[in-house]
């Protein structure tokens, strides 16, 4: 799976925690990051960097685990690649129509929160409004920055969602369209409010790896004899940025344990081990799954 940096954490630990046989491969590639300010196409070539990349590690299906990357490259990339991909925006919308339909008095929009490039391709907004749902779509560039930067739970991350919320009409429901907005679920929640549901795909994107993986007759059985590894034990990092600074930011947002090495995209399979192979550290805090998209 992979993701501009380390927002997809929030999907490798519900994939982590669906699939307990499987292995991992999450490449952040955070000499790149943010992809949610570039256009489209550049975003589309970095996608195929990653995955000629990952195919050359033999992996057996690739997550995009990234709503910009998502929108830039599927279905496109899933076509002409020899693996199953898939990506986080089909089980967003998913949820977020059940929710809706769940709710026959609402005459309340669905609302869409994402990066710029996410926002601006209506990925969201199209196939609710394909479903008959009426939408409301906001960009929240700052977003990402705030998280990476460990304010989520901060006053200026509460001053910066009320400001891109201040001007929101009634919604019954909204899509975090960015793997790393989960982590400002409690201010998001604090600014629209208990009858607003919040929908993380998280658990959804794992739900729907769990079955494709299934009914494709790929899913990893447990092995005989012996206890399962230890999710340390099944996940490799592949950073395209420091990855010193990946691992440390990795450990404050709960990342799971694992040998991390950087790596030159272009060369697919040839990695370049940092000056030796680091390892998260101890989660400081956990990564938030939302129970509201299973």
């Amino acid at each position: 799976m992979f993701d501009s940096g380390l927002g997809g954490l929030t999907v490798l630990a519900a994939l982590m925690a669906a699939l307990p046989h499987e292995r991992f491969v999450y490449l952040g590639d955070t000499a790149r990051v943010p992809y949610g300010s570039k256009p489209l196409a550049m975003v589309r070539g970095f996608a195929d960097e990653i995955s000629a990349e990952l195919l050359g590690r033999e992996v057996k299906a690739i997550v995009i685990a990234c709503n910009t990357a998502s929108a830039a490259s599927l279905p496109e990339l899933a076509e002409r690649c020899p693996v199953p991909v898939w990506g986080v925006v089909e089980p967003g919308v998913a949820a977020a129509l059940r929710t809706h339909a769940a709710d026959d008095s609402t005459e309340a929009r669905i609302g869409v929160l994402g990066t710029v490039a996410t926002i601006a391709a209506r990925v969201y907004q199209d196939r609710l409004e394909a479903a008959g749902a009426t939408t409301w779509a906001r960009a929240c560039p700052l977003f990402v920055p705030l998280v990476e930067e460990g304010l989520q739970d901060s006053d200026i991350a509460r001053l910066v969602v009320a400001h891109y919320l201040s001007d929101r009409p009634a919604l019954a429901a909204v899509i975090l369209g960015c793997t790393h907005y989960p982590l400002l679920k409690p201010a998001l929640a604090l600014a629209l409010g208990v009858d607003v549901t919040l929908i993380d795909s998280s658990e959804a994107v794992a739900a729907h790896v769990v079955g494709q993986l299934r009914s494709l007759a790929l899913l990893a059985l447990p092995a005989s004899g012996g206890p399962a590894a230890a999710p340390g034990e099944r996940l490799e990092y592949l950073v395209t940025g420091d990855v010193d600074v990946f691992l440390h930011t990795a450990g404050r947002l709960g990342g799971p344990a694992a040998p991390a090495t950087h790596v030159d995209l272009g060369r697919p399979g040839q990695a370049r081990p940092a000056s030796v192979t680091r390892r998260v550290p101890a989660p400081t805090r956990a990564v938030n799954i939302s129970p509201e998209a299973a």
